[in-house]
């Protein structure tokens, strides 16, 4: 363990999902800190990134969640300093924060991806309503944990609701509800976890279910078919694979009623709070919350 010298948790930053980095980067210090690593905090926010060399740093444990964090700008910052990093690299980390240009490459390349629509001042909000269907979600299109994330169940509402989240967000995507099912896969190095079936007791697994509410349900095995969950096991590496993608992540899914899969975004930096999905998925192949944060920082590299 002591091979991988001081280890900086990256925790915090300046995003909007500033409290789930700390609550993940508070796990994963403690668990790298039960094996005898020299793991410690350092919050971009609070102290500049230069720190990290004249500190003597040898390597970073990315949780920093969304923008800074997740989008490619912190791993610029990471591999220009020399210091290897967890997670993707700067472009897979700028795809995987841009749903609408993902979907691009995944489309590009022959995956399923929900269908959606990016708005603009001048969208013809009506027709949108009517090629989506309704209900539909509008989201931002950099943006994690359900932020800014609406589902829309009246016509006429889309106008106003966009005008309401371009305020604060970039881009804003509309996309068709997919209601028969969430799903996620975690992949570890070139190992795609089991899958796992997200039961939320709210009407979408929105911000509150995914780290406040303890009613929200996990199936880990999922109740998929043995042919579809290797048949989403499979998009799972293909769609991290397309993007870039290394080290570790998370590729969530859509199935609808009539049993198509869908992808729905990659998380190039997944929570690992109490409530997350991929220390869950671990747990299924035999991977204690601990052993997954070291296995995680030996993928650790620069560029």
């Amino acid at each position: 363990m002591n091979d991988f010298g001081k280890v900086a948790v990256l925790m915090g930053g300046f995003s909007s999902e500033r409290e789930v980095s700390l609550a993940s980067g508070a796990a994963i210090l403690t668990a790298l800190k039960s094996r005898g690593i020299d793991a410690q905090a350092f919050d971009p926010s609070e102290q500049p990134l230069s720190e990290l060399v004249s500190s003597g740093f040898t390597r970073a444990f990315n949780i920093l969640h969304g923008s800074y964090g997740e989008d490619g700008v912190v791993q610029g910052a990471l591999e220009a300093l020399g210091i290897p990093y967890t997670g993707c690299g700067v472009a897979a980390s700028a795809l995987g924060m841009d749903k609408f240009r993902s979907r691009l490459v995944w489309q590009g390349v022959g995956l399923p991806c929900v269908p959606f629509i990016v708005l603009r001042d001048d969208s013809d909000f009506a027709a949108v309503e009517k090629e989506l269907g309704l209900p539909l979600f509008v989201k931002p299109a950099a943006e994690g944990s359900s932020v800014g994330v609406i589902k829309i169940k009246q016509t006429g509402e889309l106008a106003q609701i966009y005008q309401q989240l371009k305020q604060f967000h970039g881009e804003i995507l509309a996309e068709r509800a997919i209601e028969g099912g969430e799903y996620t896969c975690g992949i570890l190095g070139e190992q795609v976890l089991p899958s796992i079936r997200i039961v939320p007791a709210t009407e979408f697994y929105d911000y509150e279910a995914k780290y406040h509410r303890d009613d929200t349900k996990y199936l880990c095995p999922a109740d998929l078919t043995a042919s579809d969950e290797q048949y989403m096991r499979d998009l799972t590496a293909r769609a991290f694979k397309a993007l870039g993608g290394r080290g570790w992540g998370r590729v969530d899914f859509l199935r609808d009623v009539d049993g198509a899969i869908y992808i729905l975004e990659v998380n190039t930096v997944p929570g690992m709070t109490a409530h997350s999905l991929v220390p869950k998925a671990a747990r299924e192949i035999g991977l204690s919350f601990e052993d997954l944060c070291v296995e995680i920082l030996s993928h650790a590299t620069l560029g």
